[in-house]
């Protein structure tokens, strides 16, 4: 690849995977935009390592406490790390489940498209904003409860569907849950991890089966991924505890209006 379109795919999916602006709606406008090919398996594994990596770093310290809570709890002690841990695992389970009968299923593709990518951008712009303007911010994350955990978990899965957005449905159902602002973000992330780990080895996995090697401008993607991916976590922790999620609501109604005028026109 040239420069250019390893820096656009960086920003790109350094920025779209964690901002609750929709992916999918992102990636289907690049090629439109620039006329370039498909990246390849090993460019979309590096840059989901370089996504993975920037939310280890972020949020080390929750990731680390979160580990030792797992080592004391094999020895009897629950702390509010070790819950903490058990929440996002029990919060993955619904997503991998959804995950596996949308590939074995066949629906997989039927739900792929420009257009249900711009409805859901605007369906699920408007939960957002609902569920960031009344939901109690009284709760952190590690208050959850099994329950809610599970739902966060269950609204992750949704996520599959293009156009929804893994970080906007996972922070909305936290607020609806009681979770301020930032834990909610906060969860989201973490939730990421084994998300955004599991969507590597998968895409590892199909690389591996079609031989394809490892080549320098795919390092130089998830190099650059990991860069742009740390900023926009940053960013993105700083936004909602000013003014919280209505920016990105309006950036999703204008990202399907985009999206419908281009199918109107032929374009995509």
């Amino acid at each position: 690849m040239e420069l250019l379109q390893i820096i656009v795919l960086a920003i790109v999916q350094g920025i779209t995977e964690f901002l609750p602006i929709s992916s999918s709606g992102h990636l289907i406008l690049v090629p439109v935009l620039t006329g370039w090919k498909d990246q390849g398996l090993i460019v979309d594994v590096m840059v989901h390592m370089g996504s993975f990596m920037a939310v280890i770093v972020y949020f080390w310290r929750d990731v680390w406490e979160m580990l030792l809570g797992l080592l004391q709890l094999l020895r009897g002690r629950m702390t509010a790390s070790a819950r903490l841990a058990l929440f996002i695992l029990l919060a993955t389970i619904p997503a991998v489940g959804f995950g596996l009968f949308m590939k074995f299923s066949g629906l997989q593709d039927a739900v792929r498209g420009p257009l249900i990518v711009a409805i859901n951008a605007i369906i699920f712009g408007i939960i957002m904003w609902v569920a960031d303007a009344w939901g109690r911010q009284q709760k952190r994350a590690e208050e959850l409860g099994a329950g809610a955990a599970l739902l966060i978990g269950v609204a992750q899965a949704v996520a599959i569907i293009p156009g929804v957005s893994r970080s906007g449905i996972t922070m909305s159902a936290g607020r609806l849950l009681g979770l301020t602002r930032v834990e909610a973000a906060r969860f989201s992330f973490l939730l990421g991890i084994p998300a955004i780990a599991g969507a590597g080895v998968l895409v590892l996995g199909e690389a591996i089966e079609t031989g394809t090697p490892i080549t320098t401008d795919a390092i130089l993607a998830g190099i650059f991924t990991f860069f742009v991916a740390l900023a926009a976590i940053a960013f993105l922790m700083k936004v909602i505890t000013r003014v919280g999620l209505l920016p990105f609501v309006l950036y999703r109604f204008a990202l399907a209006a985009v999206l419908f005028a281009l199918i109107g026109f032929g374009v995509i």
